[in-house]
């Protein structure tokens, strides 16, 4: 078994930490200009200027059921959809705003769509709540609100409660963890509370100086409200109080994420996207490798984490080509390798992973995990497996892998025997597989 002890927290993270791997969903009005989804606060848009988006809505090529077959086809166990994102465009039926997709020209659930799709799959169901709303009118004017340069900007602050908008998320998180069954993830975003965040749109007249944490979305009263209707539930820690989910956001940690408090292991969970954007974003050409997508997986895999990998399906509700790419190059992989990923983490320390390569194991202890990240000539050697293999072999094929625990080299015209590696002996060509894996079953 994993030497590695991990945080307790408040929900059922264990069928979380074997799964490793999802699929994030960002969809909303902002998926029709096509330019970020935090466009209307980059772009200083009035809510008039952004009407036509709301007035224009309908993703008439919309299907969940083949979201679903791509995020199953790519491997990935569990989804988490937008159900309103910072815009406060709601996707689905909630009673407490007349801003919702069904209330536009395409005039569905998509919340209800998703759901029974993904659940119809067999993968696990998780909805993103955004904390933040530039459309309700109780809802203050921040630092990043799009009306926050407004010459009358303080003016139209006034009268807005915080308290009134703290119950209307609670109103509406309760819709949706009573409406849609059993819910395995709630990702809350987010909060904001260090004086230096946007300190050049800070104003004086900001209600709590512009910034927000758990006492203006009163994250007690929610987190206890969230418990009580769906009591193990995943939970984020992005409304500034620590739940069950680290959630590091477009970077790669190169150690397990740590609580900072206590400094325990933590569940945790890279999340990124195939391009530089969030939402659809149609001129962006940052577009990840596929090797670099394989690789940003057994990264985050190798050091005790998940990764969840995001979509932003284009305005006609579909997911564009090269979204699809991405899902094809994770799908191509896992059908072939996926054991190197599911019920695996980080390797014990004894195992030293060689130059070039990643290493991930088998929680049960028993196989350990060899990432060929650059292929090497001839053979690979490692420390920490001497006396300890049974059996080798290339994952994707099953075609055996020949080891020695000890090896013969020439130093300066001298036979030197080498006694504390491992040896394993590989073909001169690569297999044609992105990263292969070398499976080792450990005696």
């Amino acid at each position: 078994m994993s030497s590695y002890v991990v945080k307790k927290t408040p929900g059922d993270t264990a069928w979380f930490r074997h799964d490793r791997f999802g699929m994030f969903i960002h969809f909303g009005l902002y998926s029709l200009p096509a330019r970020w989804e935090w466009m209307q606060s980059y772009e200083f848009t009035k809510k008039e200027d952004y009407q036509k988006y709301f007035d224009n809505f309908n993703p008439d090529l919309f299907d969940a059921k083949e979201w679903a077959r791509q995020a199953k086809a790519a491997g990935m166990k569990y989804a988490v959809l937008t159900t309103k994102h910072h815009e406060g465009f709601c996707l689905f039926d909630s009673k407490y705003t007349d801003f919702k997709s069904t209330n536009t020209p395409f005039g569905r659930d998509i919340v209800r769509e998703f759901v029974d799709a993904f659940r119809a799959e067999g993968i696990r169901i998780g909805l993103y709540y955004s904390l933040l709303d530039w459309n309700h009118d109780d809802y203050p004017i921040d630092r990043v609100h799009p009306r926050r340069t407004d010459e009358d900007a303080e003016q139209q602050d006034k009268g807005r409660d915080m308290t009134k908008y703290a119950q209307y998320m609670r109103d509406q998180v309760t819709e949706l963890l009573t409406n849609y069954g059993k819910i395995d993830i709630l990702w809350l975003d987010f909060s904001y509370t260090r004086p230096d965040f946007e300190k050049k749109f800070h104003k004086p007249w900001m209600q709590f100086d512009g910034l927000r944490g758990k006492e203006q979305w009163e994250s007690d009263k929610l987190i206890a409200l969230i418990r009580s209707l769906q009591p193990n539930i995943i939970i984020n820690n992005r409304a500034d109080v620590k739940q069950d989910l680290w959630t590091p956001e477009q970077f790669q940690p190169t150690e397990w994420v740590h609580d900072s408090d206590d400094n325990e292991l933590v569940p945790w969970e890279a999340c990124h996207t195939f391009s530089g954007s969030w939402g659809y974003f149609r001129d962006e050409m940052t577009w990840k490798s596929d090797k670099m997508l394989i690789d940003m997986l057994v990264n985050t895999v190798a050091l005790g984490g998940n990764l969840i990998m995001n979509v932003g399906p284009t305005g006609r509700g579909y997911f564009d080509y090269r979204a699809e790419n991405a899902l094809k190059a994770y799908a191509d992989w896992m059908k072939y390798n996926s054991r190197s990923i599911y019920g695996c983490t980080m390797a014990e320390p004894e195992f030293k992973a060689p130059e070039g390569t990643k290493i991930t194991q088998s929680e049960d202890g028993k196989r350990l995990y060899i990432h060929l990240q650059t292929y090497p000539f001839g053979k690979i050697a490692m420390d920490g497996l001497h006396g300890k293999v049974a059996y080798a072999q290339f994952l994707h094929d099953a075609s055996v892998i020949e080891f020695k625990e000890s090896y013969t080299v020439m130093d300066n015209g001298v036979n030197k025997e080498m006694t504390d590696k491992t040896f394993f002996s590989l073909p001169t060509v690569a297999p044609k597989m992105i990263s292969p894996v070398i499976e080792v079953f450990l005696k």
